[in-house]
């Protein structure tokens, strides 16, 4: 073999493995900043993670929303129609937030309840994300509780 042949050869086995590294990086990236969907009930019979942000989906529940006075504190319910997971959050709510309207909390579970870092409002009166609505929907066909069972 020539040394220009080799030369080459040297070359393309260092760019897949510098090829490799990286892809390896970028799917360790990716798969670090996931965050799932869970719905109360996932959260309560404890298929959420405990230790890793994820995405609070349901409905506010109607009476549960509490504003502390002085600060951006909000405290509320969060409910499938099954269970319902408390959710606190430190921040100016979106527009459209309100009593018996869809969400989705990203955050992470401490203690008993959920404290979210970003709430989303559903953007009209027909929008509810499928997985909520497919999650709602069993949930309604097992069991249907008032957003003051847990």
């Amino acid at each position: 073999m020539n040394p220009t042949r080799k030369r080459r050869i040297a070359l393309i086995v260092l760019i897949l493995a510098a090829a490799a590294v990286a892809g390896t990086f970028i799917v360790l990236a990716l798969q670090e900043n996931l965050t799932y969907l869970h719905t109360p009930t996932d959260v309560r019979e404890g298929s959420a993670p405990r230790d890793a942000r994820f995405r609070l989906g349901g409905v506010v529940c109607e009476g549960s929303v509490r504003r502390t006075d002085g600060t951006l504190d909000v405290h509320f319910a969060v409910t499938d129609r099954v269970r319902q997971v408390p959710v606190t959050y430190n921040g100016i709510l979106p527009d459209m937030f309100r009593e018996g309207t869809s969400i989705i909390a990203t955050g992470r579970m401490q203690g008993e309840g959920f404290v979210a870092s970003e709430v989303l409002a559903k953007h009209d009166e027909t929008y509810m994300p499928r997985e909520v609505a497919d999650a709602m929907a069993k949930g309604i066909a097992m069991k249907t509780t008032s957003c003051g069972a847990n």
